[in-house]
């Protein structure tokens, strides 16, 4: 259930000192594990099927596919997180925009907002296994390249989400950055706020120091922080440099 990019190629074995061997080694011990729990997944796609592919089940088998993701990380490659100012999270439903480094954020994101509905590009469909499990649990799926309807539908499947009680996530970067890059949102994320009107939370992650898209992962503590909620009501100029301001703070501390 994991995108193919998340598999980092190997370096000839005479490049790498003993200590990146071993990095190197434990990184792809994890890679097998995770092949192998994936595929425990897939074995589950015709039962599923069967039932209808009921959404509320599909979510909870999700969730437990990145615990156990996790779990790996954990033991094989020593990968920890810890989260940083949850008081700032609403209580209610709201909109987490949140900058993004690596793979790590969108799997992470389904435990950390139970029930999440993440703002996800429609290439993503054609994963194996993972492909199957997002069309089918009320991901937010959007064709990038269809412009203008592609912004009504997530704002209309946005809707639908919050009034079934899920918090919407978006990328507002709309690819993944380097962990040295400036914040910059695409067009998207302040309209959806704006549409919403709901709080939204800045989440600002650390993940691209440890998990690189064409380097092993490696050890350590990704760090997640929340800044405080923004109030809606801004202006979507306004909500876009308050809640790019408030991640590179929450990045940098």
């Amino acid at each position: 259930m994991t995108p193919a990019s998340a598999f980092p190629p190997a370096l000839p074995a005479s490049r790498l000192s003993p200590r990146r061997l071993a990095v190197t080694a434990r990184s792809r011990a994890f890679d097998l594990y995770l092949a192998l729990w994936t595929g425990l997944f897939g074995l589950a796609i015709p039962v599923f099927a069967l039932l209808g592919s009921p959404r509320p089940a599909i979510r909870a088998a999700t969730r437990v596919w990145v615990r156990g993701a996790f779990l790996g990380l954990r033991v094989l490659v020593g990968l920890r997180h810890v989260e940083r100012g949850r008081d700032h999270r609403p209580d209610g439903p709201c909109l987490v925009v949140a900058n993004h480094q690596s793979t790590w954020e969108t799997f992470a994101a389904l435990v950390l907002f139970p029930d999440v509905a993440i703002v996800a590009k429609q290439e993503l469909l054609q994963i194996p296994v993972f492909g199957w499990y997002l069309r089918r649990s009320g991901m937010i799926v959007i064709d990038r390249a269809s412009g203008g309807k592609a912004l009504r539908e997530m704002i209309e499947h946005s809707r639908a989400a919050l009034a079934e009680g899920r918090s919407v996530l978006i990328f507002p970067e709309g690819t993944r950055r380097a962990p040295s890059d400036p914040i910059v949102f695409k067009r998207g994320a302040e309209l959806l706020y704006k549409a919403l009107g709901v709080p939204a939370l800045p989440m600002a992650v650390d993940s691209g120091l440890y998990w690189r898209s064409r380097s092993p992962r490696r050890a350590g503590t990704i760090r997640v922080t929340y800044a405080a909620a923004i109030a809606p009501g801004l202006s979507a100029s306004d909500f876009a440099t308050t809640a790019e301001a408030a991640l590179e703070a929450a990045r940098r501390t």
